[in-house]
């Protein structure tokens, strides 16, 4: 399973991270912006004041063998950085103090959506059951010292199902992050839908209710 579905773990030679939120000044100005995938029906917010990666950027990061993410005909990612430098570098940078969110829809083969269950949307971006782990850790995966800090099954209507997982990994260099995902998945298991924020231990726990918000607002609606 983690073979065929950790995206993020066959990209992984450059490492990522996460954000911080850099609020918008001035009266008027808008507390969020609203981001969405209006032809897979997906909708999610961040801080007003972060950053839109462009595209081009994004799409560079994935262009390593083994990666489908931004490649696959009908796919969809987006990410936006907190940093008041913004890079799509911190998408895999383990030294980023700024979150840093990703994310993606994608189609699902008919040979994946068969591995879709519960378990397998924990391990669709890193190794988070203890069986990936365990099949990452033969293969020289670099992060360590895993510890899951929230795991919750979600089903949010319409035949929409997934997980919430947050959990922590540490780099090489004893750098810890902590990553917040939800994974979803509609009823017939076409079409994978996940969110992912991320950043340095001490970035999440200082900014924890900000990126809860974040993850409570991603939306998926069975069209």
């Amino acid at each position: 399973m983690a073979s065929k579905t950790s995206l993020i773990g066959k990209v992984f030679g450059g490492l990522g991270v996460v954000l911080v939120a850099t609020v918008a000044t001035g009266c008027a100005a808008p507390q969020f912006t609203y981001v969405s995938d209006s032809s897979a029906y997906t909708y999610f917010k961040v801080p007003y004041g972060w950053h839109k990666i462009s595209d081009v950027s994004l799409a560079a990061q994935f262009k390593t063998p083994g990666s489908i993410l931004g490649q696959a005909a009908g796919t969809w990612d987006v990410a936006y950085d907190a940093d008041p430098a913004p890079t799509a570098v911190h998408l895999f940078s383990p030294a980023a103090t700024q979150p840093f969110a990703f994310a993606f829809v994608a189609p699902v083969s008919s040979t994946v959506s068969s591995s879709l269950s519960d378990n397998g949307l924990r391990d669709v971006l890193l190794p988070v059951t203890s069986t990936a782990r365990s099949q990452a850790a033969l293969s020289k995966f670099p992060l360590t010292h895993f510890k899951l800090l929230r795991d919750s099954l979600l089903q949010p209507g319409g035949g929409v199902h997934g997980v919430w997982d947050t959990y922590d990994y540490t780099y090489p260099g004893n750098i810890t992050d902590t990553f917040d995902q939800v994974a979803l998945t509609n009823s017939s298991r076409t079409q994978l839908y996940v969110l992912m924020v991320h950043c340095m231990a001490a970035c999440y726990s200082h900014n924890r209710g900000q990126l809860n918000t974040i993850m409570s607002s991603f939306i998926v609606r069975s069209p």
